[in-house]
């Protein structure tokens, strides 16, 4: 992926080197954020929520307004190539959907993305923990990231590359997206009329959809910065592949179970988001009124 020597954004709260604490819910008792223990064990390695976020907000939730939280920056940009590369991602972003949202007549209002080591307090989604991996917490409309889940990540996925990282990136924004258009504040009411096997599966079109608004993104973004290289859309393919529900409940346990599915099979992840990639049209990822996922 190319994106060295780009504008980085300044939304980006740095708290590593931070004694982290808090605040909030830890990983046990019914707090897992991804439903089905196993899949909460697995699943919230790639694309969760924080663990002290109740199974409602797992779909990403309708944090008010009122609850968001300034930016405080913590310190000057850290010139690492992690984080740069962060700060850059995140950059794209802001940009792609600030011109979709401003096509539609609207403005974006962007998150702020938190690099933190370890565990850290959240406005409203309890502690979140590096095990859990990158997740959004709408109450606050920040995304959290510990950037050592990357390590984890091509260790107990197999799957590397900075495009998949951009990839993990873009899906939580695709989260605030949801949040912004007022999405998730539907889906987190419908869910509360709703079995449990059925807000799964409403649970699945939220994340598919995220899925697809990272392909979005990346389309709009390359067509303008070109940051594509060889190799690169099969790197985040392999990564939706090995995040699939379907995937994870084979490595847990050997056996798969669909009503327990929470995030989509590896099939339809990588679908939604070469459907996203290969549109660039959010009205593509309509994944709730999709007959066929």
């Amino acid at each position: 992926m190319r994106w060295e020597g780009d504008e980085q954004s300044s939304n980006v709260e740095d708290r590593r080197g931070d004694s982290g604490g808090g605040g909030g819910f830890g990983l046990g008792g019914g707090s897992l954020g991804i439903g089905a223990v196993v899949v909460a064990l697995l699943g919230s390695w790639f694309f969760g929520v924080s663990p002290g976020t109740i199974l409602s907000l797992l779909s990403g939730g309708g944090g008010s307004p009122a609850q968001v939280q300034q930016h405080t920056p913590s310190g000057p940009p850290a010139t690492d190539r992690e984080s740069q590369f962060v700060r850059t991602v995140l950059r794209y972003t802001e940009t792609t959907w600030g011109q979709i949202f401003q096509a539609n007549g609207a403005k974006y209002q962007p998150p702020v993305l938190v690099l933190y080591t370890g565990r850290t307090g959240t406005g409203g989604c309890g502690t979140g923990q590096s095990a859990v991996g990158p997740f959004y917490c709408p109450a606050d409309r920040k995304v959290y990231i510990d950037l050592s889940f990357f390590k984890l990540m091509q260790q107990r996925f197999h799957v590397s590359g900075e495009f998949t990282q951009a990839y993990v990136i873009a899906h939580e924004v695709g989260h605030h997206v949801q949040n912004l258009l007022g999405i998730s504040g539907k889906v987190d009411n419908a869910r509360q009329q709703l079995s449990e096997s059925q807000g799964n599966a409403l649970s699945v079109r939220v994340e598919l959809q995220a899925d697809c608004f990272a392909g979005v993104w990346a389309n709009h973004t390359d067509e303008t910065k070109r940051i594509i290289q060889d190799g690169d859309v099969e790197s985040a393919l392999a990564a939706a592949s090995a995040i699939g529900d379907d995937a994870l409940q084979r490595q847990a346990r050997g056996e798969v179970v669909p009503d327990s599915f929470t995030h989509g099979t590896s099939a339809q992840r990588m679908r939604w988001f070469k459907k996203g990639l290969d549109s660039g049209s959010v009205e593509q990822c309509n994944t709730f009124e999709a007959r066929q996922l």
